[in-house]
């Protein structure tokens, strides 16, 4: 299974090839810089594991929530290759992605994801961690002011919590006191979405079927939604 993945949703930029569980990323922190690096990234990706983009299986790539003018660059780019090699496309959450990379220190843990979303809100989601690896969601993506995140609504008593994203290293007191979460373990900050999780993720996503074409590979705002529901969308 070959899977080129990427991600411009942050101030981050990354893309990543997963050949058969076999990864080779490419990381760096590039504000306003994601347009002119990420076909790079991939080109050299693909140069470096010998393998033409035809080759692939599928692309993938981090639909949001996030930077609005990241996220539309990732899907131009995603829906420039799938439309030009006839490959599918795969979607994978941002928040999903960050609950990823702590899975394996979380497994009977819940992580709460959370991003800035600037305007004194963050975007955020809570996971629990299947028996396979990978993360599932307990309920829907979510954005609200931190004071107003509904989390006590959802995580489970007496089951620790792990927390992580750019929504923590902000508003870390609030969600934790005023969240009233005293059974949250760890804070992990400064984490960042990558790649290589999205990778992770799409090749479950494949494997049970669930892409997308090249015309639908469009990202997940979540601010859209805010005129019309309340911060307990949940």
């Amino acid at each position: 299974m070959k899977i080129l993945s990427i991600d411009t949703s942050s101030e981050a930029c990354s893309a990543s090839l997963n050949i058969d569980g076999e990864l080779i990323t490419r990381f760096e922190l590039a504000p306003q810089k994601h347009s002119s690096l990420i076909l790079s990234m991939c080109d050299d990706l693909l140069a470096q594991a010998e393998t033409k983009l035809g080759q692939l299986d599928a692309v993938a790539f981090g639909q949001g929530p996030g930077s609005f003018t990241g996220l539309r660059i990732a899907a131009g780019v995603i829906q420039g290759m799938a439309y030009g090699a006839d490959l599918p496309v795969i979607k994978i959450s941002t928040l999903a992605a960050l609950a990823q990379q702590i899975a394996k220190d979380a497994k009977k843990a819940q992580i709460i994801a959370a991003i800035d979303a600037r305007m004194q809100e963050i975007y955020w989601c809570i996971y629990t961690v299947t028996d396979n690896g990978f993360v599932l969601p307990s309920a829907d993506e979510a954005i609200s002011s931190p004071h107003d995140a509904p989390f006590i609504d959802i995580l489970k008593e007496n089951t620790p919590v792990y927390a992580i994203g750019s929504g923590w290293d902000e508003f870390d007191d609030v969600l934790a006191e005023k969240q009233k979460i005293s059974h949250l373990t760890k804070i992990f900050k400064k984490r960042l979405t990558s790649a290589e999780e999205i990778g992770i993720l799409a090749t479950n996503q494949l494997k049970l079927g669930n892409v997308v074409s090249a015309a639908d590979a469009i990202p997940v705002y979540l601010r859209n939604n805010v005129a019309k529901k309340s911060s307990k969308q949940i």
